[in-house]
């Protein structure tokens, strides 16, 4: 519709609130705190001003180790000790913690200015996240794992989380994305979109209804796809200073270079099987 009308979609949905988005990356640490704390001065170096991290050792469990929180907190620390205090930082827990875990590990990094607490637990659980949330003094992020509009109205019902992350390509599409928002702002809730399943255009999307949201914070951006994504686009999106401005182009203001795509062919999977024990992954 925007192509054939010639003007971006946000504008078939009431108009831009911003000219810019904000984004944090993610897709950049690696597989010890010493080789992260480096990939996280490079990501300053390249003017990114928040990043998204999770620093809990595996594999994912709901009950771990002292330890492990300790391990948590040290790599946490890690990262801000090396970025300094004007970059924000995101702590990734996957929902795989217990409360008294999450609680436990999110007093002891309130200290290191932690920007938010994403999925401490399960949103399946809305009783034990909100059970997190009324016990620390983070933010607490929640919504990837959740589809519907009634989902979300429980969230909101619970006063379990203060951000959500909903991902365009799992919620219904832009207009389901907006209509959530919209759901978030009289409960004073902002909105983060989830950008893991949706990249290149499902990012183009996310941007279309983020630019009409006037409780949008920040959203996701992956800096180890970037090379694949600018490689199958004509007009891909460029991050400066941690910010992607509002493309003016019509559409989804993205425009797919289809002579790329076909160096890509589609490969069908094997299906997954049952994770073993000291697998990552919940």
């Amino acid at each position: 519709m925007g192509k054939s009308l010639n003007t971006p979609v946000y504008n078939l949905l009431g108009g831009a609130c911003r000219d810019k988005l904000r984004v944090y990356a993610n897709g950049w640490s690696r597989s010890t705190i010493a080789e992260s704390v480096e990939s996280a001065v490079q990501l300053v170096e390249r003017g990114f001003t928040a990043m998204k991290f999770d620093p809990f050792p595996g594999p994912w469990r709901a009950h771990i180790s002292r330890d492990d929180e300790r391990t948590a907190v040290e790599y946490v620390s890690a990262v801000r000790e090396a970025v300094g205090p004007a970059v924000d930082l995101l702590i990734e827990v996957h929902r795989r913690l217990a409360p008294d875990h999450a609680i436990r590990v999110a007093n002891m990094v309130e200290d290191f200015q932690v920007f938010w607490y994403e999925e401490p637990v399960s949103a399946r659980n809305l009783d034990a996240l909100a059970e997190v949330r009324q016990a620390i003094n983070l933010p607490v992020v929640t919504g990837e794992e959740l589809y519907t509009k009634v989902e979300f109205r429980q969230v909101f019902e619970k006063r379990a989380a203060d951000i959500l992350n909903p991902d365009v390509c799992n919620c219904g599409g832009i207009l389901e994305l907006k209509e959530i928002a919209a759901m978030a702002e009289p409960y004073l809730v902002a909105m983060s979109p989830h950008n893991y399943n949706s990249t290149t255009v499902g990012l183009a999307a996310t941007i279309q209804a983020c630019a009409v949201m006037p409780n949008f914070l920040i959203t996701e951006y992956f800096v180890n796809f970037t090379e694949c994504g600018d490689a199958i686009s004509i007009n891909p999106f460029s991050v400066e200073d941690s910010y992607i401005q509002l493309p003016t182009a019509p559409g989804l203001g993205l425009q797919l270079d289809e002579d790329a795509l076909v160096q890509y062919p589609y490969r069908e999977l094997p299906k997954r099987r049952l994770r073993r024990f000291e697998e990552e992954g919940p």
